[in-house]
């Protein structure tokens, strides 16, 4: 049988040997991802048109459901007409898209009042 000094020495020298084998690791992250780049407003030509297409698009709609007409959003004259287009701010079919397109958003609304 061994003496417990024995067995102390025994036990202590592996956690003495391993103790100097241990070290730190340094870690190396990698930095944050940059911003997003600022939110960039859309051309004026697109405002406009939204904004018109929107607003004609709204009332059209709330004058048909008021008149009990249907839902017939592309039936409306200012829908194929997109009246408000100024050439001065740039060419036409992005201005007739986004008229469009607002437009419908807008008679959605009025004629479902939401």
């Amino acid at each position: 049988m061994k003496s417990p000094r024995v067995a102390g020495i025994l036990f202590a020298v592996p956690l003495l040997l391993l103790a100097g084998c241990y070290t730190h690791h340094r870690y190396y992250y990698a930095s944050p991802p940059p911003p997003p780049p600022p939110y960039a407003s859309a051309p004026p030509l697109v405002e406009q048109a939204s904004h018109q297409g929107f607003r004609l698009g709204s009332d059209a709609g709330v004058r048909d459901a008021y008149r009990g007409a249907g839902y017939q959003p592309r039936r409306d004259r200012a829908f194929h007409d997109t009246p408000g287009y100024d050439p001065a701010l740039g060419p036409y079919g992005p201005y007739r898209d986004a008229f469009r397109n607002a437009y419908l958003r807008g008679y959605d609304r009025g004629y479902y009042r939401r």
